[in-house]
C-alpha cells in the first residue's frame, strides 16, 4: 500500500531528555523519514539512565492510548524504559495505515528517538501487525544506523501476506480493501486506512527473518490464535534456521488482548536478560 519500498532510517528532531526531566512520562510528536507525524510518549522505567529500552509496536486498529496496550507498557515499564507511539493512521498520529508495509518507518523514528534519549539497547516488541513490522524493520535497519535494534519480539505475526484461512481475517481483508470497510476502520475504529494495493509487495515476515541474525529473535504465539494458526509461527522460525527463540503459549489467543500480565513479564525479562547480565560482569 505504497508508491516505493519502505526501510531507510528516520532521524528523530526531539532533543535527548535530561536527568532531571526523566522522572516524569513525556509525550512527543515523532516525525518519519516520510514526513508523517507520530503521536508518541516516553516512560522512563526503574532503570538508570541509558538502560534498556522496550519500543512497543501495536496492532492494527490500536493505537498508544488503548487500554490494553497502555497495559503491556505497563508491565514493560517495571523493568525497562518504554516507547509506546500510535502508528501512521492510528489514534492521533497523521497519516493513513499501510497495514504493515511502511510503518517500518515510523519503528524506525521511535527506535532513533530511544538512541537520542541514551538508551544503548534498545528491543523492539510488535503484536499482530506490528509484530510483522517489527520482523521487518530488523531486517531493514541492520548495521550501526540509529534505528537499529539489539533484539526483537514479535508476538501473533503472520508468516505471508494475503492470508485468508480464518473468518477474522477475512473480515479484516474486506475492511481493508472495500470502500465501505474503509470508512468503517476510519469512523468505528479510529483507524485511517490507505484506499492503494502494496507497490512494491513490502518483503514478507519469513523473508525477512533470515536477515534479522545475529540480533536476538524472539518469537511467540498462542495455540488459540484465532487469525492465525500455528504454520505461521513454524514457519517464522524455519526461516531462522534455528538462529530464534519460539514460544508457543498454551490457551493464549490474539495479540494484546490476549497476552497476559505474565506473559508480558517473561517478554520484559527475556527483553533486558542481556542487558543485565553485562552490566554485572
Amino acid at each position: 500500500m505504497s508508491s516505493g519500498p519502505a526501510g531507510q532510517a528516520a532521524r528523530s528532531s526531539v532533543p535527548p531528555i535530561t536527568r532531571a526531566q526523566r522522572s516524569t512520562p513525556l509525550r512527543t510528536t515523532l516525525r518519519t523519514a516520510d514526513g508523517v507525524a507520530l503521536d508518541a510518549a516516553y516512560d522512563p522505567g526503574p532503570g538508570p539512565v541509558g538502560g534498556p529500552a522496550i519500543v512497543v509496536a501495536h496492532g492494527f486498529t490500536g493505537d498508544r492510548t488503548r487500554p490494553h496496550v497502555r497495559r503491556v507498557a505497563g508491565v514493560f515499564a517495571q523493568r525497562a524504559a518504554v516507547i509506546t507511539f500510535s502508528f501512521r493512521g492510528h489514534g492521533a498520529s497523521g497519516g493513513r495505515s499501510t497495514v504493515g508495509d511502511r510503518e517500518v518507518l515510523d519503528l524506525a523514528a521511535a527506535v532513533a528517538w530511544a538512541r537520542s534519549l541514551g538508551h544503548a539497547r534498545v528491543v523492539t516488541v510488535g503484536f499482530s501487525m506490528g509484530g510483522s513490522v517489527v520482523l521487518r524493520h530488523a531486517a531493514l535497519h541492520r548495521g550501526r544506523t540509529e534505528a537499529r535494534v539489539d533484539a526483537v519480539v514479535s508476538v501473533s505475526a503472520p508468516a505471508r501476506w494475503f492470508y485468508r484461512g480464518t473468518a477474522p481475517m477475512r473480515r479484516l481483508h474486506w475492511l481493508i480493501q472495500r470502500p465501505v470497510g474503509r470508512v468503517v476502520g476510519r469512523v468505528g475504529l479510529r483507524t485511517r486506512i490507505h484506499p492503494y494495493d502494496w507497490d512494491p509487495v513490502p518483503l514478507s515476515p519469513t523473508e525477512a527473518v533470515p536477515l534479522i541474525a545475529p540480533t536476538p529473535l524472539l518469537i511467540v504465539h498462542g495455540d488459540r490464535d484465532p487469525y492465525f494458526p500455528l504454520d505461521h509461527p513454524r514457519m517464522l522460525a524455519a526461516a531462522s534456521a534455528g538462529a530464534a527463540e519460539l514460544w508457543l503459549e498454551p490457551g493464549m489467543g490474539h495479540a494484546e488482548h490476549a497476552a497476559g500480565d505474565p506473559l508480558l513479564e517473561r517478554i520484559a525479562a527475556w527483553a533486558t536478560a542481556s542487558w543485565t547480565s553485562a552490566t554485572a560482569e
